[in-house]
C-alpha cells in the first residue's frame, strides 16, 4: 500500500485533532484530560522546531555566503529581498482596508457584544500584557528596531529565539570575513558548518515523522481552549473578513508565482503545504523555519544562497498576514468604538504606520496585537478606549493568528521564490528523506 504524503497525513492529524477536541468539551473531565496528556506532546514538537532554528539558521546561512565568489551577489539578494518583502506588505494591508470598507463588519456589533467583550476580555492577562509590551515600544526611539538588529554579545542571540534578527546580522558578518580572509584559510570552518548544515537539515527530517501525531495535540488543545461560543458568533462576520483577505493574499502569490516563476501554482501549493500546515498549528513562523527551509531547498528547487538569507530574515520581517489583519481590524474597532476617525488620511496613516511596524518590531513577542496598538495610536485613537478596543477581537485572536502565520509563511516561501528565479538561482528540486543514508551506518 502506497504510504500518504507527508501533507495528507498532517491533515488528517490536525482534522482528528478538531474532531477529538471537540468531543472532548462536551465532557466534564475533557479540557483537562486534553491539557495534561494531550497538549504535552504538541509543546515538544514546537520545542523541537525551536531547539534546530538558530543552529538552522547559523549553518545554512553561512554555507550559502560562504558558496558566493562574488560579495556583490549577496548584495542583489538582500536587496531584492526588502524590495519584495515591502511591496507585498503594502499590497496585504491595501486588501485589507478595500475589504473592511466595503464589507463594514463593525456594523453588526451591538452595544451589548462589546459591553460583553469589555467584560470578558479587558482585564484578561493577554489584553494586559500586549497594552504593556506595546507601550515600551511606542516609547522606543525610531530607530530603536536598528538598535536591536546588532547583537552586543553573540552567544546570548545565539541562545534566545526572539533575537533571530541579531544572529542574522552576525552570521552575515561571519561569513563575509570568511570570504575575505580567502577559501585556504576559511576551508576547516566551511567544512564544519557544511556538515553542521546537513546534521540539522535531517534532524528537521526527524522532527518531521512525529509532525502528524504533533498537530493531532496542538489543534485539540486549542479546541478545548477556545472562549465563549456567543462570543465567536458574533464576531464571526469581522473574522471572516479577515480570512477573505488572506485567501486573496495566497491567491496573489499564487499569481506571482505562475506568472514570474512559470511555476504551476498548485505544485507550489502542494510542496509548501506542510509548512503552511504547521504554520497553522503552531501560529508562530519562526518555530515552522526549520521546515520552510527543507521544503523550499529540497522540494522547490530554491538555491541555499537564497533561501538561507531570504526566509530567517522573512520570519521575523515579513508579516504580510498580520499587516493585512492591522488593516482590518484597526478600521473594525473604529467602526465600532470610533465611527468619526473613519477618514482617508487615518487610512493612509494606518498603511504607512503597519508597513513600518512590521519591519520595527520583529523582536516583540505576539507582535500581532502589539503592532494593532501602535497602528492605533498613529491615527490618534482615544487612549482610554485601548482595553476595550482589544477586547472586542481577542476572543478570535488565536484562530486568525493560526490563518496569518500560514499566509506569512506562504509569503516567504513565494518571495524565496522570486528572488531566487531573478538571480537564476531556481533549480530542480532534490528531495531527502531521512534514511537516505541508513545503510552507511554500520
Amino acid at each position: 500500500m502506497r504510504k500518504l504524503e507527508l501533507h495528507w497525513q498532517i491533515l488528517i492529524g490536525m482534522l482528528l485533532g478538531i474532531v477529538f477536541g471537540f468531543a472532548m468539551t462536551g465532557l466534564d473531565w475533557g479540557k483537562d484530560f486534553v491539557t495534561d496528556w494531550i497538549q504535552p506532546f504538541g509543546t515538544i514538537f514546537v520545542k523541537f522546531l525551536k531547539l534546530i532554528a538558530i543552529p538552522l539558521i547559523l549553518a545554512s546561512l553561512i554555507k550559502g555566503i560562504s558558496d558566493l565568489k562574488d560579495i556583490s551577489k549577496f548584495k542583489n539578494i538582500g536587496l531584492r529581498t526588502i524590495a519584495i518583502y515591502i511591496g507585498t506588505t503594502i499590497v496585504a494591508i491595501s486588501i485589507g482596508l478595500i475589504l473592511v470598507n466595503i464589507l463594514q463588519p463593525g456594523d453588526g456589533i451591538s452595544e451589548e457584544t462589546v459591553a460583553k467583550l469589555e467584560r470578558t476580555y479587558a482585564t484578561d492577562q493577554g489584553v494586559t500584557s500586549k497594552l504593556a509590551q506595546a507601550t515600551q515600544q511606542k516609547e522606543s526611539g525610531p530607530l530603536k528596531f536598528l538598535e536591536d538588529m546588532v547583537p552586543d554579545n553573540a552567544f546570548s542571540a545565539l541562545s534566545d529565539n526572539g533575537k533571530m534578527l541579531q544572529v542574522i546580522v552576525f552570521t552575515i558578518m561571519f561569513a563575509i570575513s570568511m570570504l575575505l580572509i580567502g577559501e585556504e584559510r576559511a576551508k576547516p570552518l566551511k567544512n564544519f558548518f557544511d556538515a553542521l548544515n546537513d546534521v540539522v537539515l535531517k534532524m528537521v527530517d526527524l522532527i518531521m515523522l512525529i509532525a502528524p501525531y504533533a498537530v493531532f495535540a496542538l489543534l485539540a488543545s486549542v479546541v478545548v481552549s477556545s472562549n465563549d461560543p456567543d462570543l465567536l458568533l458574533a464576531l464571526l462576520k469581522y473574522a471572516g473578513v479577515v480570512v477573505l483577505g488572506l485567501l486573496l493574499m495566497i491567491a496573489f502569490y499564487v499569481v506571482i508565482v505562475s506568472i514570474y516563476t512559470k511555476k504551476n501554482p498548485i505544485w507550489f501549493l502542494k510542496e509548501i503545504s506542510p509548512a503552511q500546515l504547521l504554520a497553522f498549528s503552531t501560529s508562530s513562523s519562526a518555530a515552522t523555519l526549520p521546515v520552510t527551509m527543507e521544503r523550499v531547498e529540497e522540494h522547490i528547487g530554491v538555491d541555499k544562497e537564497v533561501s538561507s538569507f531570504v526566509l530567517p530574515v522573512g520570519a521575523t520581517i515579513n508579516m504580510d498576514g498580520t499587516s493585512l489583519y492591522q488593516g482590518v481590524a484597526a478600521v473594525f474597532i473604529m467602526q465600532v468604538l470610533w465611527p468619526e476617525g473613519l477618514v482617508f488620511s487615518n487610512q493612509l496613516a494606518i498603511i504607512l504606520t503597519a508597513l513600518l511596524a512590521s519591519i520595527g518590531s520583529a523582536a516583540v513577542p505576539g507582535a500581532g496585537m502589539v503592532m494593532l496598538v501602535i497602528v492605533l495610536e498613529s491615527i490618534g485613537f482615544p487612549a482610554d478606549l485601548y482595553p476595550v478596543a482589544l477586547a472586542l477581537i481577542f476572543a478570535v485572536d488565536r484562530p486568525l493568528d493560526m490563518c496569518r502565520t500560514t499566509v506569512n509563511v506562504t509569503g516567504d516561501a513565494t518571495v524565496s521564490m522570486v528572488v531566487a528565479k531573478s538571480v537564476g538561482k531556481l533549480g530542480k528540486p532534490d528531495v531527502k528523506e531521512w534514511d537516505d543514508h541508513l545503510d552507511e551506518v554500520k
